[in-house]
């Protein structure tokens, strides 16, 4: 039987801090990272603007490949035999695990896994299915160094968690061993765009002229917008293993998390849907800095324990 959780936080704390933080990102993101400003620019922002010192105390971090792919490993110092392979955001054209290595560190120490941060190839240089092809290949160079599926997670931001869950339907359609959880946050999961939501507050992250830059970059133009394949939303969710899905509801991208867990408890997949009133994409991003942003990633902790197995 499946199973559906749904869970909405309570009302924010920090009111100062999150108007602060709503007005840094209006001005410092939403309004420059968009077109016409070169994607190169783009990259050179939100490597600024995520740059920070990010040594967190119990974990250390290391440089390595993976499938020929650079990637970043976040062990902490009590650590079980988990990996979570983590896919990070930025609409397919910018970030890299330097980006989000706050996030994957403290996510490693609070669910005593080892976080493996892919280094996938962005568009436009490298357009569908590159980050895929890479993120399949990640996948079974972590079978191949001995790990067991069960003790494997995929979660990602954003677009990671696009490619969170195409590249679990691509691991569904080859008949490969599919990992213990997914997790997704705030994840684009619908290419139509046909279901975007205008929060009554703004979205202070997302651009509608990005994310449509965003798909012309990312997408060839053979492909049809509603592809199973570009557009998970669309392709096949039965077999899947255990969903995670946070979601802020100040955000463009709500509508497509709520319909996601709708088709995946449809299809008999185990969601844990969450929801964040007054909050925005990826607010998880500012574990550290944000109480609820604590909150969600301690939720994320805890989910991960609950689904990866972990010993022989």
């Amino acid at each position: 039987m499946n199973a559906f959780v749904e869970f909405t936080a309570p009302a924010p704390e920090q009111p100062r801090r999150r108007a602060i933080m709503r007005g840094a990102l209006r001005l410092l993101f939403r309004s420059v990272v968009r077109p016409p400003v070169p994607i190169a620019c783009q990259r050179l922002i939100i490597r600024a603007l995520t740059f920070k010192p990010t040594r967190i105390s119990g974990v250390t971090r290391t440089s390595a490949e993976l499938a020929g792919r650079r990637c970043e490993w976040h062990r902490p110092q009590h650590s079980d035999d988990g990996v979570l392979l983590y896919l990070h955001g930025g609409a397919y054209l910018l970030g890299s695990p330097a980006t989000h290595r706050r996030l994957c560190s403290i996510l490693a120490r609070n669910a005593s896994v080892s976080v493996c941060a892919l280094d996938y190839r962005l568009a436009p240089e490298h357009p569908y299915p590159a980050a895929r092809e890479d993120a399949v290949a990640a996948y079974r160079a972590l079978l191949d160094a001995g790990h067991r599926p069960e003790q494997i997670a995929i979660g990602g931001d954003s677009a990671g968690g696009n490619l969170t869950l195409i590249t679990a339907q691509r691991l569904l359609a080859e008949g490969l061993p599919l990992p213990a959880a997914l997790v997704c946050l705030s994840p684009w999961a619908d290419g139509t765009g046909e279901h975007l939501y205008d929060p009554p507050a703004g979205d202070p992250l997302l651009n509608p002229a990005w994310l449509d830059q965003a798909f012309q970059l990312y997408r060839p133009a053979h492909i049809q917008h509603d592809d199973p394949e570009f557009s998970p939303l669309h392709g096949r969710f039965e077999g899947l293993p255990p969903l995670l899905i946070q979601v802020g509801e100040d955000e463009m991208l709500l509508n497509d998390s709520l319909r996601l867990a709708e088709r995946a408890t449809a299809a008999g997949v185990s969601v844990q849907l969450e929801r964040y009133p007054e909050l925005w994409h990826v607010f998880q991003m500012h574990v550290g800095s944000l109480r609820a942003a604590d909150q969600a990633v301690r939720r994320i902790a805890n989910f991960l324990r609950a689904h990866i197995s972990v010993g022989g």
